[in-house]
């Protein structure tokens, strides 16, 4: 069984569509969080996933725009987040407000939550990922970071697959993975999209123009 995992889409759709676009055939598809926030086209994210009924967990910014709270972010988060609770309508909102911490897939051998087991808010770096992060799961899927790296161990995998709509490895490029549950291994994917749009689209909805800039050098 392949399947394919991404993370942290943060309304960026250009980047999302690049990725669904060149993804291998996979058998199934889920998300590690964080569908909306930052990028302009939140709405187009979230009905995205829904369509495709992907199993997908919350993020902190999917939190932020479902309960309206947007606790402590930094300017550019804290304005995504604004837009994108103006954007949604209520049946995304509420898509969006049921979403769980914390998932269970493909017959228990995959756990999903968007930062750590024990919190999932909490930045769970590379350096940070170790065998004891695993339960009774074969792989133990990671967002938050936007950081693609994957550790293999003797009991499983722990696996981030990047982030789609803004990575923060100094890779500019959109970042998914591959997931094979027969052979217990991963594949990291990168590709190209068309930043420029994302920037006009950035401009045009009155964000901070960071928000496009920053995705340019991939931090």
């Amino acid at each position: 069984m392949i399947v394919g995992v991404i993370a942290d889409i943060h309304g960026n759709r250009v980047a999302l569509d690049a990725v669904l676009d060149d993804m291998p055939p996979v058998d199934a598809l889920v998300c590690a969080g964080d569908v909306v926030g930052y990028n302009p086209w939140p709405g187009a994210c979230v009905d995205a996933l829904r369509e495709r009924e992907v199993p997908t967990v919350m993020g902190n910014h999917d939190r932020a725009v479902a309960t309206g709270t947007d606790f402590s972010f930094n300017s550019m988060a804290g304005a995504g987040v604004a837009y994108a609770r103006e954007q949604l309508d209520d049946g995304q909102l509420a898509w969006l407000a049921g979403l769980p911490d914390e998932r269970i897939e493909f017959d228990d051998r995959v756990k999903i939550i968007h930062g750590h087991p024990d919190d999932p808010d909490r930045y769970t770096y590379p350096d940070m990922f170790a065998a004891d992060m695993l339960d009774d799961e074969d792989v133990l899927v990671l967002g938050h970071t936007h950081v693609q790296h994957h550790e293999s161990y003797d009991d499983g995998i722990v696996l981030n697959p990047g982030g789609v709509g803004q990575p923060r490895d100094g890779d500019p490029r959109a970042a998914y993975a591959t997931l094979d549950l027969d052979a217990m291994n991963v594949n990291e994917h990168r590709v190209e999209y068309d930043i420029e749009r994302v920037e006009r689209a950035v401009s045009e909805a009155g964000l901070p123009e960071q928000i496009g800039s920053r995705l340019r050098k991939g931090r």
